[in-house]
């Protein structure tokens, strides 16, 4: 399969598996990985995603051989670019970066919520460098992650970023030796899922709505969001475990 999907302890695994091309995105697999996510949307078993990829290469952006051969169509509809840098989702994605992740594979990152990636990976928008540019996200999102002036050095000369200067700037959470990008992913995705996952995905929306809202319209979006998680089973029992002094029985619901 050229993605592929499993379900581990409440985590549902998302792995690019095009290694013979670097993992880079061709049509079929934008659908493919649109096909994933809404895999993980639609399973009530899994409260968090991790995606990651077979081979040294995390992504190696758009196919360009497919490109060449006249295939222009790397996006869906509802996702964008790879079925995913625009895909509307509830619930926390972690990108899992073993190797180079640049141009769409950098995109793809950035649409993800959080990023633990090796000392061997880089980043990078080199698009200039073939008379493109980064317009599936990387434009617009990586001046939020990075200081601004690196992310237009990175934009205009098509330079490489290598995941320790990455994780230095705050775009990468977790730096990891070689070969565990996976695992510390899973373990991060572990910490989140101990906690209430209608709070979690409540809290991720409310970031993500309010970032560029003046303080009284953000105050609004999550007092919204606030009264949902209120109306909840787990509300009722977040504070009876804490009487109780035992681990709260999350159901999601």
């Amino acid at each position: 399969m050229i993605v592929e999907y499993e379900l581990l302890e409440r985590v549902g695994i998302i792995r690019l598996n095009r290694p013979e091309a670097r993992n880079a995105v061709n049509g079929a697999m934008a659908a493919a990985i649109e096909a994933a996510v809404d895999r993980l949307e639609d399973d009530d078993e899994a409260w968090a995603g991790v995606i990651c990829a077979n081979g040294p290469a995390f992504c190696a952006g758009a196919d360009l051989k497919a490109i060449a051969a006249g295939e222009t169509d790397l996006a869906t509809e509802r996702g964008g670019f790879a079925g995913v840098v625009d895909r509307t989702r509830n619930k926390p994605l972690i990108a899992a970066v073993e190797g180079p992740a640049v141009a769409g594979g950098t995109e793809i990152i950035l649409a993800c919520d959080l990023v633990v990636a090796s000392t061997g990976a880089h980043f990078g928008i080199p698009e200039v460098k073939r008379s493109l540019i980064a317009a599936a996200g990387g434009l617009f999102r990586l001046p939020r992650v990075l200081p601004p002036s690196i992310a237009m050095e990175l934009a205009l000369t098509g330079a490489d970023l290598s995941a320790t200067e990455a994780h230095r700037h705050g775009m990468v959470n977790r730096l990891v030796e070689p070969g565990s990008a996976l695992e510390k992913a899973l373990e991060l995705a572990a910490e989140i899922n101990a906690n209430a996952p209608l709070a979690v995905r409540a809290s991720r929306r409310s970031i993500l709505a309010t970032r560029l809202l003046p303080d009284d319209e953000a105050n609004t979006v999550v007092m919204e969001e606030s009264r949902a998680v209120w109306r909840s089973e787990d509300f009722q029992e977040g504070p009876l475990a804490f009487i109780e002094k035992r681990p709260p029985v999350w159901k999601g619901r």
